[in-house]
């Protein structure tokens, strides 16, 4: 596929890095020349902006597949997706960060004001971002939650500690309820697919996946200490912040957000029914005493700025046992956050990158989730119509991978080296992320 991103920003990076080894990427900058950090790529780039007709010929777009605006100004993508429409019959997909965009570009997108020029796609990363942590603050202890097949399959993470049931044990050793598998292990920031050999550590962070009543199961029996969450407190209340709480006052959990702007606070306190707005600095440690936020079950810091999200986090720390949530911006300071103790780092880019891969995979291949900053990946495979029944102790793979669970009409099967596999069945398949090209093409129809 020839794809066009307009924008070498982070969202634009990390889509070329995971785009150029299979399709023909060219990158769109109004910078003069491109950013070192895509020195290492195959793509090609043409110093112009995406509204500039002339720019947008130079780069052939008539000649390309896919439009990528992800450039650090709304306007600039919206603006264009619009432009390029009008040279070239090409699929558009547009970033945008704010709210009141976002639902106006909707409802072109839902069929009302519909235009010649209309965006195909609108990607909203801090949306996406706050289902990623609601589905987190809904498990307790959980540091990834993610829900396939409509929730009847899961996956959580969990790490392991010191009084765990399964510390220092061989997997093969441990008793887990039915249909659960292991299916990654995260130790010492680096993820890899276990076999039943291996032994369980303390910090080890693992990854369980199998249908949905076995994982609640498991969590109950084995993770968690408390079974219901009733306080979380909010530092932000931005986009994020304020879809955070609304959902979580749909629940029926209480709320506290610490906002600094005024102006914000009161917008809040008029637009959520049941939160507690507090005017105050989430780095104010003496705010954080008095309102007794060290008694939450789970506090989320989602303002826009990455050093104070890791400020807040550090000074909630000295005071809580209840996990502590934090967003972080920068890709490449995710790894610190993790090492400081933060217990869940959880990033608006990746919840996009995962969206915008999805649209641009083979109709047959979805990814549902990314693992441990994109170091895995869960694959959504078809075993192709006409294939022979195969056991899948006989599956010779490319590279290493896991089949966690398998979609069979309404049924969900977690299967062992025994279970057969039949043309149409859904696969749900985790493998790392330099394997899953190897691992589709094994699959391609």
């Amino acid at each position: 596929m020839k794809i066009l991103i307009y924008g070498a920003s982070e969202i634009g990076y990390m889509a070329a890095l995971r785009l150029s080894g299979e399709h023909d990427i060219t990158i769109l900058d109004e910078q003069d020349s491109i950013p070192e950090r895509f020195g290492n790529l195959d793509v090609s780039f043409v110093n112009g902006s995406g509204a500039d007709v002339n720019a947008l010929e130079q780069c052939e777009a008539a000649k390309k597949d896919l439009f990528i605006a992800c450039s650090v100004r709304d306007e600039s993508n919206i603006v264009a997706c619009w432009t390029v429409k009008r040279i070239a019959d090409i699929e558009t997909i547009c970033f945008v960060r704010t709210l009141e965009l976002y639902n106006n570009l909707m409802l072109y997108n839902q069929g009302r004001y519909r235009a010649p020029y209309d965006i195909d796609i609108v990607i909203w990363p801090e949306q996406l971002l706050t289902q990623d942590i609601f589905r987190i603050v809904m498990v307790p202890e959980a540091l990834d939650v993610e829900y396939f097949a409509q929730g009847r399959a899961k996956l959580f993470e969990y790490r392991i500690k010191e009084d765990s049931l399964i510390c220092n044990k061989r997997i093969m050793d441990c008793t887990f309820p039915e249909n659960v598998l292991i299916i990654g292990i995260t130790r010492n920031n680096r993820l890899f697919i276990p076999d039943g050999s291996t032994v369980i550590s303390l910090n080890d962070k693992v990854i369980f996946m199998g249908k949905g009543s076995a994982l609640d199961l498991l969590a109950a029996q084995f993770f968690q200490k408390r079974t219901k969450i009733g306080r979380v407190v909010l530092i932000g209340g931005g986009s994020v912040g304020f879809l955070l709480a609304e959902k979580l006052e749909q629940a029926n959990i209480s709320v506290t957000i610490i906002e600094h702007d005024k102006e914000r606070c009161l917008f809040l306190a008029g637009s959520l029914t049941k939160a507690l707005v507090l005017h105050g600095d989430g780095t104010d440690f003496e705010l954080l005493e008095s309102e007794a936020i060290g008694e939450a079950d789970a506090i989320i810091c989602v303002t826009n700025n990455d050093e104070k999200n890791l400020l807040c986090s550090l000074l909630v720390k000295q005071l809580s046992k209840g996990r502590i949530i934090t967003r972080v911006g920068n890709s490449q300071t995710a790894l610190l956050f993790d090492r400081v103790g933060i217990d869940v780092v959880v990033s608006p880019r990746e919840a996009a990158l995962k969206d915008l891969l999805n649209r641009v995979q083979a109709h047959d291949v979805d990814i549902l989730a990314l693992i441990e900053g994109g170091q895995g990946e869960v694959l959504r495979i078809t075993f192709p119509e006409g294939s022979p029944e195969t056991k899948v102790v006989d599956l010779t793979f490319s590279a290493k991978a896991v089949i966690g669970v398998i979609q069979r009409g309404r049924s969900i099967i977690v299967p062992h080296g025994e279970t057969m596999i039949q043309g149409g069945d859904i696969l749900n398949l985790f493998t790392m992320a330099e394997d899953a090209e190897a691992i589709k093409k094994m699959f391609a129809q």
